[in-house]
């Protein structure tokens, strides 16, 4: 508790700051990453090439100068969100197509909303600010994370990620919350971002994603379909520094309606287009691909 208040304390004046002014710390920050410290840029220059062969090397730096810069951006907006204005981030974060979130939850349908990490995912959750249904009794807004190992830090991404009335629910307890809320008739929209390396146990399905052999968390899938959830696409852009747009995308009106494995290769064919329209907006450095995947076992 302790070491949360002083992190707080810390980021309380860089959080009042316009974004402006962060923009020029981030700036500082980008240098500090891509040429400093060098943050796993290994990991980063391995995945843009084993990814985008085609491109030459000069490209796949242009693209790496351009995703440090957009990660940079991405640090310093997480921090305003400690102080940021509801009617900022409505002008900052865009949705587009909302009239599907609505179309479903009116008809009492929970929503599985699948994105990944492109863009600044952390401003999604403002969500409830453009939603009909946001401090309905009957209805609850919710993002999947995994605890982070420092508590401090968690504690202060469950507050930020709870800025504007979405409750976070632990990976390992989600399928008990939804049912939970089901049962007392409450209807939920609920984001899983799906993209990353699976952990030990998670159920996958196998598929080339980048051109590569990508084992992909199938989880979300299935506890979509034991649920009868709708399932929708959120479709990241960044439009210019520090504005976002969602596009709602469908999936299935009712994923248990879907054969086996036929959201999670949807869903990754959109994150794919996603990250080709921009490779610089998509996180690079996580080790997506630490175990591979046997050609041989790919669906068709």
């Amino acid at each position: 508790m302790a070491m949360e208040r002083l992190l707080h304390a810390l980021l309380w004046l860089p959080a009042r700051l316009p974004l402006r002014v962060l923009y020029l710390f981030a700036d500082v920050f980008f240098v500090l990453l891509y040429h400093v410290v060098r943050y796993r840029r290994g990991v980063v220059d391995g995945n843009l090439a084993q990814c985008f062969p085609e491109k030459d090397l000069q490209e796949r730096r242009r693209i790496a100068r351009s995703f440090y810069r957009n990660f940079a951006d991405y640090i310093v907006e997480t921090v305003k969100l400690l102080h940021i204005g509801d009617d900022e981030i409505r002008r900052r974060m865009v949705f587009d197509n909302l009239g599907l979130l609505h179309a479903h939850i009116a008809a009492g349908r929970s929503v599985a909303v699948y994105f990944g990490h492109a863009g600044n995912w952390e401003w999604a959750p403002s969500v409830t600010l453009h939603m009909q249904a946001a401090g309905d009794e009957a209805a609850r807004f919710a993002q999947v994370y995994r605890p982070l190992s420092n508590g401090a830090v968690d504690a202060l991404m469950l507050r930020l990620r709870s800025r504007f009335g979405s409750v976070s629910l632990p990976k390992a307890t989600v399928f008990r919350s939804l049912a939970m809320w089901r049962a007392k008739d409450i209807v939920s929209v609920t984001g899983f971002m799906s993209d990353q390396k699976p952990s030990h146990g998670d159920p996958t399905v196998p598929l080339l994603f980048l051109g590569r052999p990508t084992a992909f968390i199938s989880g979300t899938e299935t506890l979509a379909r034991r649920l009868g959830m709708a399932a929708i696409y959120w479709d990241m852009e960044k439009t210019s520094r520090g504005h976002y747009r969602i596009t709602c995308r469908p999936l299935a009106d009712n994923v248990a309606e879907t054969a086996p494995g036929e959201i999670t290769r949807s869903y990754a064919a959109m994150l794919e287009k996603t990250i080709t329209r921009n490779p610089a907006i998509w996180l690079w450095t996580h080790k997506r691909w630490k175990h591979p995947v046997d050609p041989s076992s790919l669906l068709s």
